[in-house]
């Protein structure tokens, strides 16, 4: 299994809405690095579902549920979504700072390339994360 997170801004789509819709195919990534991360989905693997640009922080955990396909939202083949289903709300969320300020969490994606949409996580980062969040 491999360990993702993914990053919505809240007022475009938002944990309460992925929650209300039960599925969605996470679109919109134009960048090759975080398209071949998307790639590198396999049915099963854990996401932290980040809320970014307000709120800064981890809120909750996601499953792929389908692994990549064509992004049905541009007729360009370069681009590629998958199916996400949510998992379960974090107790507590665990903001951008926080996990800044956790020398465990010092090598992490989100820290180390901010800009990035879609990045890997350790197991270890996975659980730190969690753990964080009150959910371990």
């Amino acid at each position: 299994m491999n360990y993702w997170l993914v990053k919505s801004e809240p007022f475009k789509y938002s944990w309460d809405q992925f929650v209300k819709d039960k599925k969605t195919f996470w679109d919109g990534v134009r960048n090759y690095q975080a398209r071949n991360n998307l790639k590198a989905m396999k049915k099963g693997d854990q996401v932290l579902f980040y809320h970014s640009n307000e709120g800064l922080a981890v809120v909750g955990i996601a499953e792929v549920a389908k692994e990549h396909y064509q992004d049905p939202t541009t007729p360009d083949p370069n681009w590629v979504v998958v199916d996400l289903k949510p998992v379960k709300k974090l107790k507590v969320p665990v903001t951008l700072a926080e996990m800044k300020a956790e020398k465990r969490l010092a090598d992490l994606s989100l820290i180390r390339q901010g800009r990035l949409s879609v990045c890997d996580v350790t197991k270890d980062q996975f659980d730190v994360i969690l753990e964080m969040g009150g959910m371990k």
